[in-house]
């Protein structure tokens, strides 16, 4: 397996494998927000407000459906650290194959389903009629090429576990170079509308995909096998870890759709002002996310050989680093929110909350920080189940609550100081559990 371009966690400095490591991690996430934006930009200016809400609530529906399988996908990132850590190829191939089959059968069947049930469940959210066609379609065609959104952020995720984290980014601005030329020339150019929104999307991610695959076998960056069953225990141990994972994510999406109900109950300007700023909210939190990536896979690959002397020195520095740009974006953000804001939305009463949000919450991104570290610290030893219980917390008796009954005693500001607040909290936990829980006991049983 050619090693040229991957990284060895288990010795050198760590801040420069860090910062390294984690630079092409945050341009691929930014190349990922964009993808999203530069989708909604062309069909809401070349389609119209009612079809950017047809892709809108399909795109609801796809993330919610994916969950689960990018749980998986995720999990993938411990097992095959671990396996890279402690140098076992044998292990690695056995397990990169058990993904590859689980996650091509789980397309297949969420396809299906998803093409044939497509219009039900979007009338169960309550979907307008006048929405209903569009968005029929858009979900239908993203059904058909799920297999490539799968193959495509599972590729990056493989490649990141083993230490390469510029293939994945050379892979990511593929798909978004090629979306950003095909959405006008599949939406106007040949008339397709929003279907050629969707087509555009699964060309791109399947010919990013293939190019993933070409990049892998030549140059031999990771040991992917002819794909055969697995045996048992390895769907086993993929599924033990990879079910939490999945369900961390809808939990988190349940969570944020309970804090909107908040939201909305200050009406339109605020639910405006709001969504604005978490389109900020998640360029801003773009490092601290990278970061979590990061030390997932360098924490993971040192407690394959059980160096957990390294794995407390690289939570150190992650943390610390964490902080220092995290509290340094925080103090950039407070006089540049408005400016931020007015990208998104220009009416008076929407851009003021939505500046006053940012303001409130900009100190408190460096805690916020502090839990992607620390939960990717646990996460790389396979304590999936204490991460999702941590993130229920988080959400469920923190944020989401705290941010109600702020709200009640300060207006819509209390929306802000209430989520702020729930971060500072959170982090606290996650220290305790870091220090004091057992997940340095973890063992996959690989």
């Amino acid at each position: 397996m050619n090693t040229k371009k991957q990284h060895d966690f288990t010795k050198g400095n760590i801040l420069k494998q860090l910062i390294v490591f984690s630079g092409p991690l945050i341009i691929a996430n930014l190349l990922q927000t964009s993808y999203q934006f530069v989708d909604s930009l062309w069909v809401g200016n070349l389609l119209g407000d009612e079809a950017l809400g047809a892709v809108g609530v399909a795109s609801t529906i796809i993330f919610t459906m994916l969950a689960f399988a990018i749980g998986l996908s995720n999990a993938s990132l411990t097992i095959l650290s671990q396996q890279k850590g402690k140098k076992d190829e044998a292990g690695l191939k056995r397990y990169l194959n058990g993904f590859v089959v689980v996650l091509t059968v789980l397309a297949l069947v969420m396809g299906t389903f998803g093409y044939v049930f497509s219009e039900g469940l979007l009338r169960l959210l309550g979907t307008p009629s006048s929405m209903i066609k569009e968005a029929t379609t858009y979900l239908r065609i993203n059904f058909v090429g799920i297999l490539f959104l799968f193959g495509y952020n599972f590729i990056s995720t493989v490649l990141r576990a083993i230490g390469d984290s510029r293939t994945p980014l050379r892979i990511v601005a593929i798909a978004v170079v090629c979306n950003i030329v095909l959405d006008p020339l599949l939406i106007w150019g040949a008339q397709l509308g929003v279907a050629g929104a969707a087509y555009a999307t699964i060309f791109s991610q399947g010919l990013s995909c293939v190019i993933g695959i070409a990049l892998i076998i030549k140059r031999k960056l990771a040991p992917f096998p002819i794909p055969y069953i697995p045996k048992s225990k390895e769907v086993k141990l993929i599924l033990n870890l990879g079910i939490p994972s999945g369900l961390q994510m809808m939990m988190i999406s349940a969570g944020m759709a309970a804090i909107m109900t908040v939201v909305t109950g200050f009406g339109p300007a605020v639910v405006a002002g709001y969504s604005a700023a978490q389109r900020l909210d998640s360029i801003i939190m773009l490092p601290a996310h990278a970061l979590g990536t990061a030390v997932n896979s360098m924490a993971g690959q040192n407690i394959g050989v059980g160096n957990y002397k390294r794995v407390h020195q690289i939570t150190k520095v992650a943390v610390l680093y964490n902080f220092v740009i995290m509290f340094a974006l925080g103090l950039l953000t407070i006089p540049l929110a408005k400016y931020g804001i007015s990208l998104f939305v220009q009416e008076v009463d929407a851009a003021s909350f939505g500046t006053t949000f940012i303001q409130i919450v900009a100190l408190c991104y460096p805690f916020l920080g502090i839990n992607f570290v620390l939960n990717g610290i646990v996460r790389a030893s396979g304590a999936m189940y204490q991460v999702l219980f941590l993130n229920i917390i988080s959400f469920w008796v923190l944020r989401y609550p705290l941010s109600a009954f702020c709200a009640k005693l300060f207006g819509e500001a209390g929306i802000a100081i209430g989520i702020g607040s729930s971060f500072v909290i959170s982090s606290i936990l996650a220290y305790m559990y870091f220090r004091f829980g057992k997940w340095r006991e973890k063992e996959l049983g690989v």
